[in-house]
């Protein structure tokens, strides 16, 4: 369904009444309400919940859940009598107050419309695939219009911090860690962000590290380049200069950016999360996790594209 541009949108721009910040602990009422408007359009529930697909869709994802929690049922449902799945799923979004669980619905929920509607002609439509598209951007575009810092990104709810660097670097990223030579470091890549939304802040540095290398061993793969077993990411950045990554008459105009390859994000998680912390625990603050996502990025991206360009 189209998003309208309400006067009372509009109003509230104009009197500066906007997040200008990104929260990440609260799934406020309206936005609660919105998701259960796109389930509706989307999953259907309302008119056509006892056709067979609806209602195995709501089940699958209420009854993934309740294995995932320990629990038969969804809060607040009772564990006794009929289930009607699209209610318990709804009850359960509009009412649980611990937002990682909410977030573990609406993540859940929206994979199963971008992958079980597209897959079949759900409902008989002629469209499944718009219907799915559709509604993974409306959910994308209530996330920033509540201020919420989140994005449902290539089928992972993944924490925005800046919506500059989500569109340039991150979501490119993430494009082009689908593809196959590229499925070690994907899931790396998306763990990392997986630990950063959970606040495991040194795991996601030592995911960002292990993408990292492993985006540069599938290069080096794809182009019988020789590297050790256990190289370093330094010495996998020798492999890829040595040939030819980026052409010997460039490459002296590019040092500064070989040092900051080299020290960015490897450097980063062995100074923060690689190593023992000693008697004192080291804190890594979230806001230094984010740069260094950011930069894992921007550095999938740019190897990508120098590998893009080898001979």
């Amino acid at each position: 369904m189209a998003i309208f541009d309400l006067f009372s949108k509009r109003q509230r721009r104009l009197r500066g009444e906007v997040p200008d910040v990104y929260i990440y602990d609260e799934i406020p009422d309206a936005l609660r309400a919105q998701v259960v408007h796109i389930w509706l359009d989307a999953l259907g529930g309302k008119d056509n919940y006892w056709q067979g697909q609806v209602r195995e869709a709501y089940e699958f994802i209420c009854d993934s859940l309740c294995r995932e929690y320990g629990i038969f049922r969804l809060p607040p449902a009772k564990d006794y009598g009929d289930r009607n799945f699209a209610e318990e799923l709804i009850n359960f979004l509009l009412n649980e107050s611990v937002t990682e669980r909410l977030l573990d619905a609406i993540e859940l929920s929206f994979k199963v419309i971008d992958r079980f509607t597209r897959e079949h002609r759900y409902l008989n439509r002629n469209n499944c695939g718009e219907v799915a598209d559709n509604a993974i951007n409306e959910l994308n575009v209530r996330f920033r219009e509540h201020g919420i810092g989140y994005q449902f990104v290539e089928g992972e709810i993944v924490r925005v911090d800046s919506e500059l660097m989500h569109q340039e670097a991150v979501k490119p990223a993430l494009s082009v860690l689908r593809r196959k030579e590229f499925a070690g470091a994907q899931e790396e890549f998306l763990k990392a962000h997986e630990h950063y939304r959970h606040g495991n802040n040194k795991e996601a540095l030592n995911e960002c590290l292990k993408c990292f290398e492993s985006v540069m061993k599938s290069i080096c793969d794809k182009h019988k380049w020789s590297y050790a077993p256990n190289a370093t990411a330094k010495q996998l950045l020798q492999a890829c200069f040595d040939n030819g990554l980026i052409p010997a008459f460039w490459q002296s105009h590019y040092s500064s950016l070989r040092s900051l390859l080299e020290s960015g994000v490897p450097t980063g998680r062995n100074k923060l999360g690689g190593h023992g912390q000693g008697a004192s625990p080291t804190n890594v603050p979230p806001h230094l996790v984010a740069y260094m996502l950011h930069m894992t990025a921007s550095a999938v991206l740019f190897l990508s594209e120098a590998e893009a360009n080898v001979p």
